[in-house]
């Protein structure tokens, strides 16, 4: 029994510290926000492996489905604009071209394609969202998929705040 416990209490220190559990704990209290820009990594590939003889890397395309989750009860809130850039910071497009209202605890969806290699590794949205009044910030992540060839690749990015 004793095992047991220890063992358990290691498997709960292996999610917080891998980050399975970190969103729960760093999510305890956000300030009230009426606007705000946020920068959301986003991977349309994912390199793995050894360089090979040409020096570069193996890789793995990978669709994103962008979730922008109105994490407040009681106030909608207006999602203005998600730029979508690629890894040199060049505009690839604009996916929300006129303002959309996401209701309270409701969620706008965004996808990029796994055939849509054009971000690279390092591609980003810049999602820009406002409401009437002060209410909990969205939460904005992208969750990252492929599942071709009997293997699962799937992993979630999280947005920060940025200034403008």
């Amino acid at each position: 029994m004793r095992f047991k416990s220890a063992c358990c209490g290691m498997a709960l220190f292996g999610l917080v510290a891998g980050g399975v559990l970190q969103g729960a704990v760093a999510q305890e209290s956000r300030p009230l926000v009426k606007a705000q820009t946020v920068y959301l990594p986003i991977y349309s590939h994912m390199l793995y492996g050894n360089l090979g003889k040409s020096g570069k890397a193996s890789y793995v395309l990978l669709s994103a489905l962008v979730s922008i989750r109105n994490v407040d009860a009681k106030r909608s809130l207006r999602v203005l604009s998600a730029r979508y850039f690629d890894t040199q910071g060049k505009l690839l497009g604009e996916r929300v071209s006129t303002p959309v209202v996401v209701p309270p605890l409701g969620t706008l969806e965004l996808f990029v394609e796994l055939n849509d290699a054009s971000g690279g590794s390092g591609a980003n949205f810049v999602v820009k969202w406002d409401a009437e009044a002060a209410i909990n910030p969205p939460l904005v992540e992208a969750l990252h998929a492929n599942m071709d060839g009997g293997k699962a690749v799937i992993f979630t990015t999280q947005s920060v705040p940025v200034s403008e």
